[in-house]
């Protein structure tokens, strides 16, 4: 398609094709820029020194006030997509969401409650660790979709290759997003937990004795041993003997993104612990998601400053 191509400019709009129609609005933009060089040189420099204040910024922030930086990229990610689909309309996307937040919010609400029941951590890390497995299929499905596309194997379906890339981006992005929001909101379930069952704090000594054969998660009986084979889960020791479920120590470090032991804190050695290498992507894949928030969390407000900067000088 040539955008230079003339249209004429007597024929009825709805008699256009799509192709026409885009070169008449190439047309117009480029009409209504002409002569603004100088102007857009100016939007490009605001946008280019407003990126780095904004990464230094977001950096020296997350640096001395980590806390209120995580709480705050939290909120920014969970509000702002779904602000930006209610203004594009996208009810698919909204619907998703909103299933997403109420179920979340069950379980939070299960989550920070005191005392916390007996249930209740398996629960929580069976919800946060099927929504990080969802999202990983996702992702992993959605990337396989645009490299058939790449092949053409869409051709081989009689599709449109945009239909297959749509399709694909579309995964990805639900894969990613919820990744990483299911990970931070599962991160804040975690600590609030376990400081309730009091075998873990953030700072200083546990306030409980943990006793023999308990979970220093779930606060729950051990059923097997360590060198035994469980029927519904294993028991697994850590380097520094304290022994905990296995669902439990793995939604401890897979999905709350912790690597020390809840009860001593000791450094906990991930890929000893998880030797199986269909477990160890997953592990990547957590330490992968944090690059995503910046993008979908502070480049929609950056973005938005910078729109503003350009509107008070009068910049288009």
């Amino acid at each position: 398609m040539n955008l230079h191509e003339p249209v004429d400019p007597n024929k009825p709009l709805d008699e256009l094709t799509p192709e026409e129609k885009m070169r008449l609005e190439h047309i117009k933009m480029y009409e209504k820029h002409k002569g603004h060089e100088s102007m857009h040189m100016e939007m490009v420099v605001i946008l280019l020194v407003t990126l780095i204040i904004a990464q230094i910024l977001l950096v020296e922030w997350k640096k001395r006030h980590y806390r209120s930086y995580s709480l705050m990229t939290l909120l920014a990610l969970w509000v702002i997509p779904f602000v930006l689909s209610l203004r594009s309309q996208y009810w698919r996307f909204i619907f998703f969401w909103l299933i997403f937040s109420c179920i979340t919010g069950l379980v939070m609400r299960k989550a920070v409650r005191k005392p916390v029941a007996g249930t209740t951590p398996r629960l929580v890390y069976k919800w946060f660790y099927f929504i990080y497995k969802l999202s990983y299929g996702l992702g992993i499905i959605g990337y396989i979709v645009m490299m058939f596309t790449f092949f053409g194997v869409n051709f081989i379906f009689n599709q449109p290759p945009h239909t297959w890339m749509d399709v694909g981006l579309l995964l990805v992005f639900y894969g990613l997003y919820y990744g990483v929001l299911g990970r931070d909101i599962s991160e804040i379930a975690a600590d609030k937990m376990a400081c309730h069952i009091g075998y873990y704090t953030p700072k200083g000594i546990p306030t409980r004795h943990l006793e023999r054969n308990v979970c220093a998660v779930c606060g729950n009986q051990l059923l097997t041993d360590v060198n035994e084979t469980g029927v519904i889960e294993n028991t697994y020791k850590l380097t520094c003997d304290h022994v905990f479920h296995e669902f439990c120590i793995r939604g401890w470090c897979i999905v709350g993104k912790k690597q020390t032991c809840p009860y001593c804190k000791e450094k906990v050695d991930l890929k000893k612990m998880f030797c199986n290498p269909w477990e160890r992507p997953h592990v990547l894949y957590g330490q992968l998601l944090d690059w995503i928030r910046w993008l979908v969390a502070w480049q929609p407000l950056i973005l938005f400053i910078v729109q503003g900067i350009n509107w008070l000088l009068g910049l288009e």
